[in-house]
């Protein structure tokens, strides 16, 4: 079973699918941008893909966000990862050895006050796990990268420091994704994700909020993104407790339809841990 990802080997998202699918024979297959992981999974060569939606320091992944709305996916799983980032350089190198570090911008931010503390230079690349590997390949002894532990021994590199960001509950959300016309049918499901735009009058989102109300819906997220197609209109997205089986989620969505201007449903999955 492949499931893909975005990124080089060794990149977060791998390690999540390798959690997720750790009681399968699951093959992780790195894509380089998210629409090509997508473009896999519609095109069958794939069977589940896996993307990031979420970050506890950063917040959204907008892009991917966008993804999900835009493309015939359905979510059948989450996962929450926590993120340790490592500064890893060539066997035998010494802290006092490294003049930068490569590596994401973000990672590079969350991992500021310590590089500073080493007077390590910060370079801005393209990946986490793309760092990673460029370094195995220039083998410069004076360079170091940051990125995961399963980094380190996908491109033989050694950990100098494991302790290196700033907020050490950095966590990022992951779903798992199937094609529409792959939905397995035996998932359990105890939340849901939709996505829904609103009318265009006075309380027209109150009017939407006050369903999930009524039938007793415990939101967990409600988050707004513009819609590209349609400038300055909102497509808001929100994730609640409660399968789409459930009896109280079907007369919920079955109101909601009757008061929003459009609704998609993302995919009820299992809530993850």
């Amino acid at each position: 079973m492949k499931v893909a990802f975005q990124g080089d080997r060794g990149a977060y998202s791998e390690e999540a699918a390798l959690k997720f699918f750790s009681h399968l024979d699951a093959t992780p297959i790195g894509y380089d941008q998210s629409e090509e992981v997508i473009h896999a999974l519609l095109k069958s060569e794939v069977t589940y893909a896996i993307l990031p939606v979420e970050n506890s320091i950063v917040g959204n992944v907008s892009v991917n966000l966008d993804l999900l709305f835009e493309s015939d996916v359905f979510a059948i799983g989450e996962i929450y990862l926590p993120i340790h980032h490592h500064l890893l350089a060539l066997p035998g190198v010494k802290i006092g050895d490294i003049e930068k570090a490569f590596s994401h911008p973000i990672a590079l931010a969350q991992c500021r006050d310590f590089l500073n503390q080493n007077s390590i230079r910060s370079i801005a690349d393209y990946d986490t796990a793309g760092s990673c590997k460029l370094l195995s390949k220039r083998a410069n002894r004076s360079e170091a990268a940051i990125g995961s532990k399963l980094c380190a021994q996908i491109y033989n590199l050694e950990i100098i420091d494991g302790k290196i960001q700033k907020i050490e509950n950095n966590i990022t959300r992951f779903l798992i994704l199937a094609h529409t016309n792959n939905i397995p049918v035996d998932i359990e499901q105890t939340k849901t994700s939709i996505a829904f735009s609103s009318g265009h009058h006075p309380g027209a989102l109150l009017d939407c909020l006050e369903i999930f109300k009524k039938h007793g819906v415990n939101l967990t997220k409600l988050e707004s993104r513009p819609i590209p197609k349609d400038p300055f209109k909102y497509i808001f997205f929100v994730d609640f407790l409660g399968g789409l089986t459930a009896e109280n989620i079907k007369i919920c969505l079955e109101d909601l339809r009757k008061t929003a201007h459009y609704i998609k449903v993302l995919g009820s999955y299992l809530s993850g841990r």
